[in-house]
């Protein structure tokens, strides 16, 4: 089982780094993401269920806020800043190149954080933004099937819920 105050110690530095950045959408972002690890914890074990939320509520602070990895040591131990990173695209690479690094640091992590970026990507999977067209919405399912491929042997409830998000994901415009 999974330590709720640890992890409403994760909450709160969250909303606070996305309340600094004046990004309180993304609060709702990492609920749900949240909330898919949580509903994973209880059809499946895993060694740290504490690492899984924790994760999955600080995964986009370093990409998205003003929150240092350093930060994350000091909070919350090496093991969950160590994960949050891995989950984190590197923007000194080209656009291209972000999510295949990514997917490789993942795999050198705890089966936990694998299950951190299906439960992302299962919540991203949400309808698209209405300014994509159809080439960009199939970018991103293409991309989405490379995460699954990737990491689906972590969790096969979330590795399922990835699959049923990606074949009906619309990509019509």
């Amino acid at each position: 089982m999974w330590n709720q105050n640890l992890c409403a110690q994760a909450y709160a530095f969250a909303v606070k780094a996305y309340r600094e950045q004046k990004a309180e959408r993304y609060i709702f972002h990492i609920s749900l993401t949240a909330m898919e690890i949580m509903k994973a914890l209880t059809v499946e074990k895993t060694a740290d269920p504490t690492l899984a939320v924790q994760c999955a509520l600080l995964h986009d602070v370093l990409e998205d806020t003003e929150s240092a990895y350093d930060d994350l040591v000091k909070s919350f131990g090496r093991r969950v800043a160590d994960g949050v990173m891995a989950v984190s695209k590197n923007k000194a690479l080209p656009s291209d190149l972000r999510m295949a690094d990514s997917l490789e640091r993942i795999r050198l992590q705890p089966l936990e954080i694998w299950m951190v970026k299906l439960a992302d990507r299962i919540v991203n999977l949400g309808p698209p933004p209405p300014n994509w067209d159809r080439a960009k919405k199939l970018d991103y399912r293409t991309e989405a099937l490379l995460i699954h491929s990737s990491l689906s042997e972590a969790s096969a409830y979330l590795g399922g819920r990835l699959l049923e998000k990606i074949h009906s994901y619309p990509i019509e415009s």
